[in-house]
Order: structure tokens, then C-alpha cells, then sequence
């Protein structure tokens, strides 16, 4: 598969070379789905170390996480159409559909959820997908994909005999994929504002890079069909960060354009995440968190607005 088609199309699978290598390496999708109230995200992946390759898929909830194994066998991918397939469960850009039964963890999972109108960031030469010229880069322990800002999605999952409904509600796609995830990081993800139509995503990471680590920035704010970017490649910077153990406060300042970024943090749920293509790290994310943005040009507010349905982790080392 040709590279740079991999770099603009970062929901294809990135990782086809390292499957029988038992090289450290991990490939994740993140499909999150929210009404008003309630939410659901699924990751599917993959992970290779020194003992192999396996598939998983985690869940999580307002109020619970799950880990679900699977054989590698049960892995199989398609690049045109996208899609991936693990057991009996299918992602794409256009729907999901869901059919997991874990008597181990008392869980059955079924449903069907449908994409439509996808909208997506602006990308370049030098900015093949939200990464930036560090796409380039081969060296990166964790690379990130934004694949949908927010789509438009309808269906419904029942879990536990217990049923989410959507019915023209936002979906988020986004993806990781290299070796680790950072040591310390903080992401965030909204679609839900209660006045605007907007879409939000923020990472500010702990970056290693050979014999330094730096402190990696990326964020987009997408109001209606206008882009705004903080990004360490464009710089922006990092004016305020102040963390505390149920809340942040952030600001970004690029240009003449201010952002905060004030968030309360729901109680988080266990997930997984790699270190050296082995799931063993514990993070907590909550999906049912509150952040408030203030979009400044100069002095002047030009959006102000909240989401409560939040995909929100704060992983400090």
C-alpha cells in the first residue's frame, strides 16, 4: 500500500506489515457515539508483542468498560471500501454493526448505527492528516487520525437489554496507532454544544522525539464548516495549563485567536492502552464530562459555548 495514500487516509489499516513480526505495535479505532444524555464508544484494534498478535475491542459507557478479546484470526481489514471486521462486529466510515456476547463478563451487545454526512479537516501536502509534517516522521511511538469531526449518526445499541437511541445525533472517528501511547497526556472530545453546531478535539501530549521529549499540540475547533486549528506545527502555543484531579483549564493562543478550554471531569472508566504493543497500562476516560469553550479574536468573543457529552482522559506519569 502506497505510504502517502496511508498518511491521507489514516482510517485505513497502517499496520499490515507487522502483523507476523511480533514487533511492538498497536492500531486503534475510536468510534464514539452520543445523544444528549447517553453515549457509546467502541474501540477495535489490534496489538503485537514479542508473544504475537491478538484483536480486541473495548467498550465503554456513561457508566461502565469493557475489554473484549478476540484471536488475530478473527482480524480481517479492507482498504477500498474501508472496513474492519473483528468477530462478528464490522466498522466503517458509513455504519457499525455490533454482536458481542461475553458470558465471562456477563455482556451481550447488539445494534446497528448509521453514518452519514461526515465532515472532515482541511489537509494539504504539508499537512496530510492532523499530525502535520510530523507524519513524515517515522520514528513517532504514537501517531493520531482524525477520520470524522462528526458525522450524523441513527440507530440504536442495546446493551444489556437496555437500549441507546440515536436519532440524527453526532459521531466522532478518530484513531492511534505505533508502539506507546505518551506517558502523560490530556485529550478531550465534544460534539454536543448546546448552541451551536460545533465539533472539538484537544490533545496536549508528552512527546518523545530520540533525545528529548516535547510538549505536543493538537486541537481543532470546528464551527459549522469554519476550521480552527492550535497545533504545535502551526504555533500555536500553550499559554495556560493548569490540571487539577476533577477539572482543567486551558488555553491555546495562535495569531490573533485566543481559546479556553474549561472542563469538570466525570468520573472515568477503565480502559487500556499499549506500552510497547502490550496492553498493560490502565487509563480512565470519561465520556459523560462537561467542557466550555471561549473562542477569542483578540479581545472580542467570537464563540462561546458548552458540550456535556464529553470524551475527556487525563493520564499524568
Amino acid at each position: 500500500m502506497n505510504k502517502l495514500l496511508l498518511m491521507k487516509n489514516t482510517e485505513l489499516f497502517q499496520g499490515e506489515k507487522y502483523l507476523n513480526k511480533n514487533k511492538n505495535y498497536f492500531e486503534g479505532w475510536y468510534f464514539k457515539n452520543t445523544n444528549f444524555q447517553r453515549g457509546i464508544s467502541f474501540i477495535p484494534g489490534i496489538n503485537v508483542d514479542d508473544k504475537g498478535a491478538k484483536a480486541f475491542i473495548q467498550i465503554i459507557t456513561n457508566n461502565m468498560s469493557y475489554f473484549v478479546n478476540y484471536n488475530i484470526k478473527d482480524f480481517q481489514f479492507n482498504y477500498n471500501p474501508f472496513c474492519i471486521k473483528i468477530g462478528n462486529n464490522s466498522f466503517s466510515k458509513e455504519d457499525i454493526n455490533i454482536n458481542i456476547e461475553d458470558e465471562s463478563q456477563n455482556l451481550k451487545i447488539h445494534g446497528h448505527i448509521k453514518y452519514s454526512d461526515s465532515k472532515n479537516i482541511n489537509t494539504n501536502i504539508f499537512m496530510p492528516n492532523i499530525m502535520g509534517p510530523f507524519s513524515y516522521i517515522p520514528f513517532m511511538e504514537c501517531n493520531h487520525g482524525i477520520i470524522s469531526m462528526q458525522n450524523t449518526i441513527n440507530g440504536c445499541i442495546n446493551i444489556n437489554d437496555e437500549t441507546i437511541y440515536f436519532n440524527n445525533d453526532k459521531g466522532y472517528i478518530e484513531k492511534d496507532w505505533g508502539c506507546s501511547f505518551p506517558k502523560s497526556y490530556i485529550w478531550c472530545q465534544g460534539n454536543d454544544f448546546q448552541k451551536t453546531n460545533a465539533s472539538f478535539m484537544l490533545s496536549v501530549a508528552d512527546i518523545p522525539f530520540k533525545l528529548f521529549t516535547f510538549k505536543g499540540l493538537i486541537c481543532v475547533l470546528l464551527i459549522d464548516n469554519k476550521e480552527f486549528k492550535f497545533t504545535t506545527y502551526n504555533n500555536a502555543k500553550l499559554i495556560e495549563c493548569d490540571i487539577k484531579e476533577d477539572w482543567f483549564n486551558i488555553t491555546l493562543k495562535k495569531g490573533l485567536y485566543s481559546l479556553n478550554i474549561k472542563s469538570e471531569y466525570s468520573r472515568g472508566l477503565k480502559l487500556a492502552a499499549p506500552v510497547k504493543g502490550k496492553m498493560t497500562k490502565d487509563i480512565f476516560e470519561s465520556i459523560s464530562s462537561s467542557i466550555t469553550l471561549t473562542l477569542k479574536k483578540e479581545k472580542k468573543i467570537i464563540f462561546c459555548d458548552t458540550s456535556n457529552m464529553c470524551g475527556l482522559e487525563i493520564v499524568e506519569r
